[in-house]
C-alpha cells in the first residue's frame, strides 16, 4: 500500500493534534483560502473555516510586514466556547486548530506549532504574486 501526501498530512495532524485536550478539528489551507486537508471536521465545515480563516491569516501577515515583525508564528482567538489557533506552515500554507475551552493554551500553541513544523516539508506552496494593474 502506498502512502499519498494527504495520508501523510493526516497522519502528522493526528500524531500532533490528538494530544490536545478538547480538540475539535483542524484545517490546513493555502494562502488563497483553499482547503488542503482537514482533521475531524466535515468537508463543508472545513472549507468554510478555511475560507474565513484565510482572511485573518492574511491580515496578520500584512500587519507583520508593515511593522517589520517577520514571520507570523501563531495567533490565538478566544471565543466563549472555543479556541482557534492559527499557525503558519511552510511557504504558503496555514494550519487552523479548533478546540473546546478545555484545551490548555500552552499545550494548544505548542502542539499546533509542532504540527506546522512537521508539515513544512509537504507544504512548499509558494505564495502567488499579485498581478500588477
Amino acid at each position: 500500500m502506498t502512502t499519498t501526501p494527504n495520508d501523510a498530512i493526516y497522519s502528522i495532524l493526528d500524531n500532533n493534534l490528538s494530544r490536545i485536550a478538547g480538540i475539535q478539528g483542524a484545517v490546513l489551507l493555502s494562502n488563497d483560502g483553499i482547503k488542503l486537508s482537514a482533521y475531524l471536521l466535515e468537508r463543508d465545515q472545513a472549507e468554510r473555516v478555511a475560507a474565513a480563516s484565510s482572511g485573518i491569516a492574511a491580515t496578520m501577515k500584512a500587519i507583520s510586514r508593515e511593522v517589520g515583525g517577520g514571520r507570523v508564528i501563531r495567533q490565538l482567538v478566544e471565543m466563549d466556547d472555543r479556541y482557534l489557533c492559527i499557525v503558519g506552515c511552510g511557504e504558503g500554507s496555514t494550519l487552523i486548530v479548533v478546540t473546546s475551552r478545555k484545551a490548555r493554551l500552552g499545550e494548544l500553541g505548542g502542539e499546533a506549532v509542532r504540527a506546522s513544523q512537521a508539515l513544512g516539508e509537504w507544504l512548499g506552496t509558494p505564495e502567488r504574486a499579485m498581478p500588477h494593474r
